[in-house]
């Protein structure tokens, strides 16, 4: 007999969302999570910038366009119910130059077509709105917020064993096997789980555990840090909204931005500096086998060619704090380089096809007894309500459950 109907592998918040409501749809069967780290929302859910995001970016009709929309208000009325504090302060986007101005006004589109509330503020309502921010105009989205997403992570298990789940910590998966009648999990410590079915919601390890199952072997999970720095505590008002620079279209990233924190202070970042590590938090962690994995990949070799100026720059940024004190000034003048102070990096996994394309959508692939979340970009913490419970759709459809 299987040791649990469902086993969702992954302790960030797109995992504890889907076991969460796989235990709301189906309160008969056993549920439980395995995270690898001691803690819940160790790695991208806990080092994020906390941002609860609108959906301005994405694609219309897109995934990440319908769950952010969604997961915006649905993770505000979570905190509500949950006494989970948060902001809704709203973000302002923010030119800094001519040439930026279209892509503002392309941005603009883009909100109302994804159903947005967007206003156009000119220079000088910049200025009243943001003394300390400069800028030919800006786009203001008063739905945007920022969280504690690691709290409603830990809500979220919170909730799920009072409904009987189960939570394992310290629990890394090193094996996959799928049987007729079940999924054998080898866990770290050499145990044996057996589940009827499996959910993985593995983040930057998504790949790995897909191709045990016979999965993703048109792609890879890239790793890319995103470095933050603390403002000194004299400039936590500095700020009253998020403040945004226009993103390069062309990237998945959205560039290094000012963040007023839950805690009371102010963020800037992240960059999006090429990891060579999985978990590689600091610029000098190298893991060889992530190392190697990435070097083989013809994907990743042809990312590397097709990035090849932007990716430079990026770790130009990342060695020089001058010079990533510069993507703050060109919209904040008046910092210096004394008011960055050290901060927790984070990790993007993102996943890359064969031909070098980075992949801009969620991406969900199943096997007979498994379901595998390969994609998650942000804004996965903001929408991971809503893909906890297209998730819960998928895996009941495909499993029969009633």
């Amino acid at each position: 007999m299987a040791d649990f109907d469902i086993v969702v592998i992954g302790g960030g918040i797109v995992g504890l969302s889907t076991a969460m409501q796989l235990s709301r749809r189906f309160p008969g069967k056993a549920i439980a999570v395995l995270e690898k780290e001691p803690i819940l929302a160790g790695h991208q859910t806990g080092r994020n910038s906390g941002v609860i995001h609108a959906g301005v970016y994405y694609e219309p009709g897109s995934l990440k366009a319908q769950f952010c929309r969604q997961g915006s208000a649905a993770t505000m009325r979570f905190c509500e119910e949950y006494s989970i504090p948060f902001e809704q302060r709203g973000k302002l986007l923010v030119a800094t130059s001519a040439e930026e101005l279209p892509r503002m006004e392309k941005l603009h589109e883009r909100a109302r077509a994804n159903g947005l509330e967007v206003h156009r503020v000119g220079k000088d309502e910049l200025t009243e709105r943001e003394p300390h921010i400069t800028g030919l105009g800006a786009l203001f989205i008063p739905a945007s917020g920022i969280v504690d997403y690691g709290k409603i992570t830990r809500r979220m298990g919170t909730i799920l064993t009072e409904a009987g789940g189960t939570i394992m910590t310290n629990s890394d998966v090193r094996d996959l096997s799928e049987q007729p009648d079940s999924v054998e999990i080898v866990l770290n410590d050499g145990a044996l789980l057996r589940a009827r079915h499996v959910v993985a919601c593995a983040g930057i390890n998504a790949d790995r555990l897909a191709r045990l199952c016979g999965l993703a072997a048109e792609l890879a999970i890239i790793p890319f840090r995103g470095e933050y720095f603390r403002l000194s505590p004299s400039l936590n008002r500095i700020v009253q909204h998020l403040i945004y620079p226009i993103p390069d279209p062309s990237l998945p990233f959205l560039g290094v931005h000012l963040t007023p924190m839950i805690g009371g202070f102010v963020t800037v970042g992240p960059n999006a500096v090429l990891a060579f590590a999985r978990d590689g938090y600091r610029f000098g962690d190298i893991n060889s086998r992530d190392l190697w994995e990435m070097a083989r990949f013809r994907g990743f070799r042809r990312m590397i060619v097709d990035n090849i100026r932007s990716g430079l720059a990026e770790i130009a940024n990342s060695l020089s704090r001058r010079r990533y004190l510069a993507l703050c000034q060109r919209y904040c003048p008046e910092l210096e380089l004394t008011d960055l102070h050290p901060h927790p990096a984070g990790i993007r996994a993102q996943a890359v096809n064969r031909d070098g394309r980075l992949l801009h959508d969620f991406l969900i692939e199943r096997t007979a007894r498994t379901v595998h979340v390969l994609n998650a970009p942000s804004p996965a913490a903001t929408s991971a309500l809503p893909i906890g419970r297209h998730i819960a759709d998928i895996a009941g459809a495909h499993f029969n459950y009633a």
